[in-house]
């Protein structure tokens, strides 16, 4: 739960403006093809009218409207909307990308015949709000899809590491829990019934060493950019340092590339 004191007013632009920092698009094309294998298992049903959620720059919206969905994607951050947008023109998709807060869709109940996410909607500081917007924007007997890091896996140790230096707000769960089994079961079995999860992973790949990675990340990646920004030349070099050793130890090439495994536990439940 979160705590009585915060001001979600405030932590939610904070959130947004770290979304939009840096260009999450050159991150997310790291993840493509999980988010591909991820849709694809998912089976979706032509002409179904699907909600992606904290959709991003589209990697899971997009290959769901190749399969012949209707697919709505719903993010906080305007810019990641933009190259959506872009990435579906591109193609020739439909796809309707607008702006919005995964704890207050703008949707009436029951209006999608399927709801995914995919590393997005485990973001959100108020899980069981989140889980109840899910849930509630389903029609019943359509499909909650979600895909959300371990708390053990490679992705949790590289948010954790952040945390460490750059403290995350307090009174907010960590996004990770929702990679448990346990505790994505309890907050999604009040609307929900059938829920099966899977441990998966996401192939990351990159075409040079892990601290040119970092580098990425820290020029690029929103909240690692963020975090960056509240040290001081010290706390900086300590987190970099952190950092890098984090994508040497799980680093499995041995060519001068980066290519690390990042679990996930993906969630398919049946509204109830």
């Amino acid at each position: 739960m979160s705590g009585p004191t915060m001001d979600i007013t405030a932590l939610k632009t904070r959130m947004r403006d770290t979304w939009m920092a840096g260009d999450f698009g050159v991150i997310a094309r790291y993840t493509t093809r999980a988010a591909e294998h991820f849709v694809g298992r998912l089976k979706l049903a032509p002409g179904s009218a699907v909600l992606d959620v904290a959709c991003g720059t589209g990697n899971t919206a997009i290959p769901a409207a190749r399969a012949g969905a209707r697919v709505t994607g719903v993010d906080i951050a305007a810019n990641l909307l933009e190259q959506a947008r872009q990435r579906a023109a591109q193609e020739g998709l439909a796809i309707d990308f607008c702006e919005g807060d995964v704890e207050q869709l703008a949707f009436e109940d029951a209006s999608f015949d399927a709801v995914i996410t995919m590393y997005g909607a485990m973001f959100g500081p108020r899980p069981e709000r989140v889980a109840a917007e899910l849930l509630r924007v389903c029609r019943p007997g359509g499909m909650v899809a979600m895909a959300n890091w371990t708390p053990a896996g490679f992705p949790a140790k590289m948010l954790a590491a952040v945390a460490r230096h750059a403290p995350p707000p307090a009174g907010v769960p960590a996004p990770v829990l929702w990679g448990d089994e346990a505790t994505v079961r309890q907050r999604l079995e009040v609307g929900a019934k059938d829920i099966r999860t899977a441990r998966e992973i996401a192939v990351m790949n990159f075409p040079f060493p892990p601290k040119e990675v970092v580098q990425l990340f820290r020029q690029y990646f929103g909240p690692t950019q963020a975090a960056f920004s509240r040290l001081d030349e010290q706390g900086q070099a300590a987190l970099a340092s952190e950092l890098e050793q984090l994508w040497e130890q799980h680093n499995q090439s041995r060519d001068g590339t980066t290519l690390v495994h990042g679990e996930y536990l993906e969630v398919v439940a049946v509204r109830a």
